[in-house]
């Protein structure tokens, strides 16, 4: 599983609401809480569209 580099990660926020991400590294994904949107990241490489990304449930919106 690729890492994503930790200075991108610093960064990056969310296209929908410019909030921060967090990297969760067991779904290999860009979660943001504030939007409730997790982006995916493909080959190490995170793909920061809204078509792409994938709605958190409620649990992970708590979590």
């Amino acid at each position: 599983m690729a890492m994503i580099d930790k200075k991108l990660l610093s960064i990056l926020v969310c296209p929908v609401t410019k909030a921060p991400v967090e990297y969760d590294e067991e779904n290999n994904e860009l979660v943001c809480k504030a939007s409730g949107l997790a982006y995916p990241v493909r080959d190490g490489i995170p793909v920061m569209l809204e078509s792409e990304a994938r709605q958190l449930s409620a649990d992970e919106k708590l979590g």
